[in-house]
């Protein structure tokens, strides 16, 4: 299934002439976001059509659990139809492990778990998870920087170091906050999103931290993250990131 939808991903994509990122391509972005996408290497290398992103992985599943999984993951994200793709591979103990494949296509997100590969547990779809995925779609460009320069993309300058992401694809519409530090690094995300997709489910802060980067093909992205839910009885941080090789095009 996972190979099926990548080549639909794929397929969708709309052919774009071979571009080279230059410095007067941004001359108009906020001036974080410029000094960001220098920093990151990203001028004068092709504009990035689609990643393949390599990820391990301790992920919780639900607040106050003690017990921290690992996983091993695999994205595709493309950008000039914006979607992605992700499956992760999640072992819970010697006997039990669960595939999850999460995806964005359209301004539409789906979430299918299955324990074993065998028995379907999550199948998920709707508003919420749709503004839900597209918030993930766009927090996670800081590993494609050129995606900055989409179309589908408006910013808003809030501070010298920090500014105002919004997204609308297909009608589904979402923002969030990237902050960077003096030296143009990205070091934190922040969106209010919905934790969950049922009726009830209410938007709660979601911060994504940078503690270290990396360099792929010549591209400086966060390679070390961490995901933290702001919730009323305090923060719950679920899912610890390590980004072990990026391709691009």
């Amino acid at each position: 299934m996972f190979q099926r939808e990548l080549r639909q991903i794929q397929e969708a994509m709309h052919p774009m002439p071979e571009g080279i990122v230059n410095v007067s391509d941004f001359s108009e972005l906020p001036i974080s976001v410029r000094n960001w996408l220098t920093n990151s290497g990203v001028v004068g290398k092709p504009v990035i059509r689609i990643a393949e992103i390599k990820q391990k992985a301790t992920m919780q599943l639900k607040p106050g659990q003690k017990k921290w999984y690992s996983a091993e993951a695999i994205q595709y994200t493309t950008t000039n139809s914006p979607a992605f793709i992700w499956q992760v591979d999640v072992k819970m103990n010697s006997f039990i492990r669960f595939k999850g494949r999460d995806k964005f296509m359209n301004g539409k997100g789906e979430m299918l778990i299955k324990v074993n590969s065998l028995f379907k547990v999550v199948d998920e779809r709707g508003e919420k998870l749709d503004e839900g995925s597209l918030q993930r779609y766009l927090g996670e460009m800081v590993w494609l920087p050129s995606l900055a320069l989409s179309p589908y993309i408006t910013w808003e300058a809030i501070n010298p170091t920090t500014a105002k992401a919004t997204m609308n694809n297909k009608g589904t519409i979402g923002s969030g906050i990237f902050h960077f530090n003096e030296k143009g690094e990205f070091i934190k995300f922040s969106a209010h999103r919905y934790m969950g997709n049922d009726k009830d489910s209410k938007r709660h802060e979601w911060i994504i931290t940078v503690s270290e980067h990396k360099v792929f093909e010549g591209i400086k992205v966060p390679a070390r993250m961490q995901a933290t839910w702001k919730l009323e009885n305090g923060d719950w941080t679920w899912l610890n990131l390590e980004i072990t090789d990026i391709k691009y095009n």
